[in-house]
């Protein structure tokens, strides 16, 4: 399963990425991710962790990703896994006339995913996605 959102965030590249890399910030600006608190670091960095909650429905489900890769301004990446789904996340930053695009992709894996769906259903989750984007656009724009 594949879950890819976009959104145009009008400010500048640099402003976005302060935003988005600083942990600190989350639980100010972020309505999806709850209780994040970073470990190791407080900017996102290649090898670190963060520890996070979402809340799919009424009950709290916690993450605790490995952050793979860092490019400054350009892409992060992490993964982790829960009840026997593995998932990778990639944000993406593309620089664009009317600001900067943040495209970001989860891909989900498992073995008998289809019956883990009702956990995480695809329409749950895009709507987290699109929601965080929005989190993010607001905080960066401001």
């Amino acid at each position: 399963m594949i879950i890819e959102e976009s959104i145009v965030i009008h400010a500048t590249p640099k402003r976005v990425w302060e935003t988005f890399a600083d942990l600190t910030c989350w639980n100010h600006w972020n309505t999806v991710l709850k209780n994040v608190s970073p470990k190791r670091t407080e900017i996102l960095s290649e090898g670190g962790k963060v520890k996070f909650c979402i809340y799919p429905f009424n009950f709290p489900v916690y993450f605790e990703p490995n952050i793979e890769s860092v490019v400054p301004g350009r892409r992060i990446v992490w993964s982790s896994g829960k009840f026997g789904i593995s998932a990778r996340h990639e944000f993406l930053f593309q620089e664009a006339k009317e600001g900067v695009i943040v495209i970001s992709k989860e891909v989900f894996s498992a073995i008998g995913l289809k019956t883990l769906r009702f956990l995480f259903p695809d329409w749950r989750l895009r709507d987290l996605t699109i929601s965080f984007l929005k989190d993010l656009k607001t905080a960066a724009e401001k």
